[in-house]
């Protein structure tokens, strides 16, 4: 059962760092969250006033809690557990929109500062960038994904002045891409899905769409009207950063994508690329609301996704605000342990990723990222192989971070 706790002028209610399952909201007085930014290091604080949850984020992805709140009058929150908070915001469809919102404009935040830092050319438009993402496609020879682009952009700017190109453009992609093919042998992986059962009813088979390896889904620059579920298969999220597409993430079975688009009324901010064999449901802009509304169970995924989504993007922040080279790619190390941490007590990891992998998580071109890596090769803190990296020792990383960062600032 919710209850009710009384904080005195000053009290600490948590600390940045905390791990704690509960969720408040205030009822009576002032409380104040008190954070570190990341790109500036400089404090950020935030009131909370009455009626205002806060906690929620790290408690609904059972991550640590990311700042420290503070009573600054007497206060009285109640506190909940995650299945009493997740009873209450299924049954509020105002509050059901309102946090989704928030938390699509805090992602697309992190989205931007990442983009501030990794893009040196800031003034692209929309028509722009979208070229930009055909000619990364065209320059990684990725013939598939470089063609649905195309197909895109023809569409969205059928009165180019580079029209005459990008027709070009499209024909040689398109017959690569057909030449290529699509292995028959391909599956769709052992993943095990956590979709909800309801979305396997007939009533959704309307909403079913189909994709091949390569085929693109959403196209980054595009403004969406529509938002998708995995079902089957395996999608890459890729940004275009001066003129080369750089990995995001993978969205695997049980996961959404698109749904910032839906809910900031902004363009995509990604191009996602099946990887695979991919099957989704597709919803469009007009019923997602009633959609979200109608079935609280998919409000609440969305909810814990963008949780997850915006911890994950924080971290990944993190690096790239780190000017020590070697430290920046030791952080990608540790980045990744963060995020999948194991319980072995010798420290050894080993992460299925490449050195172009590793370039793409620090922003670093792949000669530069090459030339680190062989660094920590030699003084034997990792090994590199075709398709993985064994790190010997993750905390070996972590004091590279933390050493190197202390001279930096010293």
């Amino acid at each position: 059962m919710p209850k009710a706790m009384t904080f005195t002028r000053g009290s600490i209610i948590y600390f940045e760092g905390d791990r704690d399952d509960r969720v408040y909201i205030l009822q009576k007085g002032l409380i104040t969250l008190t954070s570190i930014d990341v790109e500036s290091n400089a404090p950020v604080t935030e009131n909370i006033t009455a009626g205002e949850f806060f906690g929620v984020k790290s408690a609904l992805g059972h991550f640590p809690r990311e700042e420290t709140a503070t009573a600054l009058y007497d206060s009285i929150c109640i506190t909940m557990s995650v299945s009493e908070f997740e009873n209450v915001f299924s049954s509020n469809k105002a509050l059901i929109m309102k946090m989704l919102r928030v938390f699509s404009g805090q992602l697309r935040q992190i989205h931007r500062q990442t983009e501030d830092i990794l893009k040196k050319d800031k003034s692209v438009n929309l028509q722009e960038g979208m070229y930009s993402v055909i000619k990364a496609f065209e320059s990684e020879e990725s013939w598939q994904s470089c063609s649905d682009v195309c197909k895109t952009y023809l569409l969205t700017y059928p009165s180019a002045g580079n029209k005459t190109e990008v027709e070009k453009i499209f024909k040689i992609a398109s017959a690569r891409a057909k030449s290529e093919g699509v292995s028959a042998a391909m599956s769709y992986g052992d993943e095990s899905p956590d979709i909800p059962a309801f979305f396997n009813l007939p009533a959704f088979k309307r909403f079913a769409k189909t994709y091949k390896n390569g085929q693109v889904i959403i196209t980054e620059f595009q403004h969406g009207d529509s938002f998708y579920l995995i079902q089957a298969g395996k999608v890459q999220l890729v940004k275009c950063v001066n003129g080369v597409n750089k990995n995001l993430d993978i969205l695997k079975p049980g996961e959404f994508m698109g749904e910032m688009a839906i809910l900031d009324n902004s363009p995509r901010s990604a191009t996602c690329i099946a990887s695979g064999p991919v099957e989704c449901l597709e919803f469009n802009k007009a019923n997602f609301e009633q959609l979200i509304t109608g079935n609280p169970q998919i409000a609440l995924i969305l909810l814990k996704l963008f949780c997850k989504r915006i911890y994950d993007q924080k971290r990944r922040l993190k690096i790239l605000v780190i000017k020590d080279s070697q430290a920046r790619i030791a952080d990608v190390f540790c980045m990744l342990d963060d995020l999948n941490p194991t319980d072995r007590p010798d420290g050894r990891r080993k992460f299925s990723l490449t050195i172009s992998d590793v370039a793409h998580w620090a922003g670093y071109q792949v000669q530069q990222a090459s030339d680190e890596i062989a660094r920590l090769t030699s003084s034997h803190k990792i090994e590199v192989f075709d398709n993985y990296i064994n790190v010997h020792n993750i905390n070996d990383m972590r004091r590279i971070v933390e050493t190197r960062s202390q001279i930096r600032q010293a």
